[in-house]
């Protein structure tokens, strides 16, 4: 409403000056080159009262909703109100500063690549362009073994073994899923990779891939670690991830019992996209077991946090527990079971998807989208993974959210 109030009275007063101007023409012409300029306007205004007052008027009467209008907008968000005085709105955007210092020449399946998201975790290494839910354009490194510390690798098309596997995915004009191939070997690689504290690692990358896949990238690049994320040499409580959360409950637990041998053995999984969560917990204390129950919750002030929490930092005689370290609940180990066919419940194997590993699968989709492969398993993330194998080398993989999964089917071997 303050808006409307204040676009109409500048319509208003702009509509005023505009016939101002015109009654000056009608006057003569000096009369209305001067006008345009609002100093001499006012010139015309004194000497010329009796046909300018008219539109004196139309601009008087414009100022009445632009007033109600600036009154509301400093009653409800008086620093919006000073940036409009202040011209804050004239002043150019500030160029935003990228997270990571990516810097990658070549192309991913024909066209430009520029990754905006860079990781390695898990022996994993992911570059990701695009902000959506699926990338645009994607590459991962997988490594055999996961790795700490400093990595080099070189691999060249004709070298055997155990070797990384690389995953190259896109998604095409009008396509719901993206397309995605995997490579065992036929590629060369270079990865020279040093750690940066906190959580980074920086170094060059070259990759290049069968001649058919167009696809040949070469540069430095710097990923994350882990899905921490730091402000002023601390964790940023701020940021959305599972990490994250982690990390805030480990910290609340060892300031709450005042010691560092604290972990967490069971804790069911986080959801970054609710504000506000109840936690049930099985903390190790030492040599003992307490069953807890947190509010975790997140706030514009320090981000997330848990309800309650007034205990004072530890002192710093030893390094706090890594989020890493954080134990979770050992999965429950396959037991015999009739195979399976027909429709599967989403909720059943989300609650033991080892059951349907390497099981033939059959997923629709809202969209009518159809994906037929092995299931993988679920990622980090909790989507579903689908793996198919294509002819000749390399394999498909589709990676689904369970809100857009309609229907899935085991099919008979």
């Amino acid at each position: 409403m303050d808006t409307l109030l204040i676009l109409l009275g500048l319509l208003l007063i702009l509509a005023g000056y505009l016939w101002l101007i015109s009654r000056a023409f009608s006057r003569s012409l000096l009369w209305g080159v001067a006008s345009l300029l609002p100093p001499l306007a006012l010139l015309f205004v004194f000497s010329q009262w009796r046909h300018a007052r008219s539109a004196v008027g139309l601009s008087a009467l414009g100022c009445i909703p632009l007033v109600v209008g600036l009154t509301l907008l400093a009653a409800q968000d008086s620093s919006r109100l000073e940036a409009i005085l202040n011209l804050q709105w004239l002043k150019p955007e500030p160029a935003v500063k990228p997270e990571l210092a990516i810097e990658l020449r070549g192309e991913l399946n024909g066209k430009p690549f520029e990754p905006e998201q860079a990781d390695f975790i898990d022996g994993v290494l992911s570059l990701r362009e695009g902000q959506d839910f699926y990338a645009h354009r994607e590459v991962q490194v997988r490594l055999p073994t996961p790795v700490s510390g400093p990595l080099r690798l070189d691999v060249l098309p004709d070298d055997k073994g155990r070797l990384p596997e690389i995953e190259v995915s896109w998604l095409a004009p009008g396509q719901d899923l993206p397309e995605a191939v995997r490579l065992q070997r036929g590629y060369s690689l270079h990865l020279d990779l040093v750690p940066q504290p906190p959580n980074r690692m920086s170094g060059s990358f070259h990759l290049v891939l069968p001649t058919e896949m167009q696809t040949t990238l070469s540069g430095t690049i710097e990923v994350f670690t882990d899905r921490l994320r730091y402000r002023d040499g601390r964790v940023d409580t701020r940021f959305d991830s599972r990490d994250t959360l982690h990390y805030v409950l480990q910290d609340y637990l060892q300031r709450r019992f005042a010691r560092r041998d604290v972990s967490i053995s069971r804790i069911p999984p986080l959801d970054t996209q609710r504000t506000s969560q109840e936690i049930p917990l099985s903390v190790q204390v030492g040599e003992q077991s307490q069953d807890l129950y947190l509010v975790l919750e997140k706030t514009e002030a320090r981000g997330w946090g848990v309800r309650g929490d007034r205990y004072p930092p530890l002192k710093a005689t030893q390094p706090a527990v890594p989020a890493a370290a954080v134990a979770t609940s050992e999965p429950p180990r396959p037991t015999q079971q009739p195979l399976e066919i027909g429709r599967l419940a989403l909720e059943r194997l989300q609650a033991a998807p080892q059951r349907y590993v390497n099981r033939a699968m059959r997923v629709t989709t809202e969209r009518g989208r159809t994906a037929e492969g092995v299931f993988v398993g679920l990622n980090p993330e909790g989507r579903i993974v689908i793996r198919r194998v294509l002819e000749g080398p390399g394999e498909a993989s589709y990676t689904l959210r369970p809100s857009e999964i309609l229907d899935i089917e085991l099919p008979a071997r």
